[in-house]
């Protein structure tokens, strides 16, 4: 078999390598007098036979996609042949060892080579998915370490197909490996660049811990950890804490992008060896500097504009009200452990009051409208017979408010209800609940007037500890765009607040806003279909 010539060009000279998808040799190009590694691709026997031939033609366009590659952290693709009904993806050659070979003769690394291990296979996964490959099974067995220090990820596009999971899954089996396959695949067999990332976080915490995060028994074990359990805990990560805690967000939302977590991977690379105790300190402030820092950053894994948002949030586009439905609340619940839904906001140019949402009056600007307590002026919204109109279900303890400024919604029973400005505020008493309305002139570019108050708030210090959850544009009433997000309010408390800015005529715009308590996100996003449902401005 060693002598076996593939395309009457490249003969075979040693097996290297096996792996879920077929097997990996040192091969002799005969034309171009160099080592080459060929992969012979061999689908899973379970598959009949128009599937393999489908793997088969997906692993020929896989291949070339990954071809256009050129970066130094990829191994480069040379050739894709087809010779005994099998394709063969024809490779540099590589002598190195494989993380996973590292950590079987070594044992786990250092943080500060870890990091800079994870820094090379960031960098090429960013190089792969703004060319459109996705790599779907980084782990320590396809992360190469050259002889010459070189650091290159290998085995592209070749573990699982783009659109085609289903049909390479069968009962009990996941391709790849199980330790290092992100959960929305392994649940929902979606892949994307996340997933990608959920992997390299769980690569670098195998190679600095020694084992994966949800090292088990068996692979069922392992996926049924991964459904419901945290990952184990990190003994030996030091600095590299905060990125791996990033990563390995079950949440594909919450995770950290590539552009978030590269400064933290370099901070590791360049940490000194230290006390363990030191280490979590220093890293527990890197992730706190990082955060504030990234209230610009795109929440794309590539760094540029965000893709699907309307997907993720759920929405359904083109409706002439403010509708998200249950759907949108779903993904909320999925997305955030708790609310705060502050439906107003401050006009750039004017000077906010005093306070932050959810918690008492402070020196600082306010970070939007109707964040100080009621004054005494306020009054309580009084229950009035939902019968009169009965298009949408009202909950227990709410009712309907018809304002005197133009616009109709859902408010609970009993709160307290003033002005403040061009807003309606409605605020729980004795609690951190606010909804409000205010209203304002039109916005042109409703998503580019979020952006700006974005980087007002958090240019004044108005929002410490901010989290942007999106920031996106709706197709509503005459253009809308949602903010939602989280931050520390004056008291320490985090709070979660989702603001809704639609143009509802050629002179007057809306923003509705919600706020709770983070910790009561959960409970509080039922109320939103509701909410948005019911706002009628006036016609």
């Amino acid at each position: 078999m060693q002598q076996l010539l593939i395309a009457g060009r490249y003969r075979l000279l040693d097996l290297v390598g096996t792996g879920g998808m077929g097997r990996v040799w040192l091969a002799r190009d005969e034309m171009l007098h160099r080592d080459v590694a060929v992969k012979e691709v061999v689908p899973p026997s379970w598959l009949a036979e128009a599937e393999r031939e489908q793997v088969r033609l997906r692993t020929l366009r896989e291949a070339r996609t990954a071809a256009r590659l050129n970066h130094p952290n990829v191994v480069r693709i040379y050739d894709v042949v087809h010779d005994r009904e099998s394709p063969w993806i024809v490779m540099e050659y590589v002598p190195s060892r494989s993380v996973q070979q590292i950590l079987g003769t070594e044992g786990p690394l250092s943080p500060q080579r870890t990091a800079r291990i994870g820094l090379a296979v960031l960098a090429a996964l960013r190089a792969a998915h703004a060319a459109g490959v996705l790599h779907r099974d980084v782990k320590p067995h396809n992360v190469l370490v050259a002889d010459d220090g070189r650091v290159v990820l290998t085995d592209f596009g070749l573990a699982t197909f783009d659109g085609g999971d289903g049909l390479m899954t069968g009962p009990g089996t996941v391709l790849g490996s199980p330790q290092f396959v992100a959960p929305e695949r392994a649940r929902e067999g979606v892949s994307d660049p996340r997933t990608d990332l959920w992997s390299l976080g769980a690569t670098l915490y195998a190679t600095v811990e020694g084992q994966s995060p949800y090292a088990r028994s068996s692979a069922m074990a392992t996926l049924s950890a991964l459904a419901t359990e945290p990952p184990d805990p990190m003994r030996r990560a030091g600095p590299l804490r905060p990125v791996l805690t990033g990563l390995l967000q079950r949440d594909p939302w919450r995770r950290l992008t590539a552009a978030e977590a590269e400064p933290l991977l370099r901070r590791a690379a360049a940490h000194p060896g230290e006390p363990a105790e030191t280490a979590r300190s220093s890293a527990v402030a890197a992730v706190r500097s990082a955060g504030r820092s990234l209230a610009q950053t795109p929440l794309d894994p590539l760094g540029g504009p965000a893709p699907l948002t309307a997907r993720r949030r759920g929405r359904t586009a083109g409706r002439r009200r403010l509708l998200i439905g249950l759907a949108g609340a779903a993904s909320a619940l999925a997305i955030a452990g708790g609310v705060t839904v502050a439906l107003a906001t401050r006009d750039a140019e004017r000077t906010p009051p005093s306070g932050s949402g959810g918690g008492a009056a402070t020196a600082r600007p306010a970070a939007f409208a109707c964040s100080t307590p009621p004054p005494p002026t306020a009054t309580p919204v009084v229950s009035l017979s939902p019968a009169a109109d009965g298009r949408y279900g009202l909950r227990e303890g709410w009712t309907w408010h018809d304002d005197p400024t133009g616009f109709r919604i859902a408010a609970p029973v009993g709160w307290a209800r003033w002005n403040e400005g061009a807003a309606t505020c409605f605020r729980e008493a004795d609690g951190a609940r606010v909804l409000s309305v205010e209203a304002g002139p039109p916005r042109d570019d409703p998503l580019a007037y979020w952006r700006a108050e974005e980087a007002r708030l958090t240019g004044s210090e108005a929002l410490p500890g901010y989290r942007r959850v999106d920031i996106s544009a709706m197709d509503i009433f005459e253009g809308g765009a949602v903010w939602e997000c989280g931050w520390e309010n004056a008291v320490g408390e985090q709070v979660h607040s989702f603001r809704l800015l639609a143009n509802t005529s050629a002179d007057r715009s809306y923003t509705v806003s919600w706020l709770t308590k983070e910790f009561d996100w959960q409970v509080n996003a039922a109320y939103l279909p509701m909410i948005r449902q019911s706002f009628t401005p006036a016609s």
